[in-house]
């Protein structure tokens, strides 16, 4: 599935699969190099050292995970950055470091409310 909306940022698992996409050093290349503006695969597998298939492996998930759109002209691909969704990620590791995140998860509320408090001595 092919993401182009920023991820929602109170779905923990779209989350997760978002900061994985993320997660390898190849990709942050890739996202650091269209942070320049729209490349051609050709030019981006050139200034990668990367062979071909190897970059539309990369190149699929950072798609899926909605952080790059493709645009085909003839028969060359084009990339750039979805930059509103990286934003929304920035916002949302900012809302994490300050314990502000929500999710949808009521699994977190559950054991949050079921915690153990120390009542103080009578």
């Amino acid at each position: 599935m092919i993401q182009t909306a920023p991820p929602d940022s109170a779905n923990p698992e779209l989350l997760a699969r978002t900061l994985k996409a993320l997660g390898d050093e190849r990709r942050v290349r890739i996202l650091e190099l269209l942070g320049e503006g729209e490349l051609c695969v050709c030019d981006l597998s050139g200034a990668l050292d990367m062979s071909q298939p190897l970059l539309s492996f990369h190149l699929r998930t950072l798609r899926e995970a909605g952080l790059v759109a493709a645009r085909k002209e003839g028969r060359w691909v084009h990339y750039s950055l979805i930059r509103e969704n990286l934003q929304a990620i920035s916002e949302t590791t900012h809302r994490l470091a300050e314990g502000s995140y929500q999710s949808n998860d009521e699994t977190g509320r559950a054991a949050r409310a079921r915690c153990c408090r120390r009542q103080p001595d009578n």
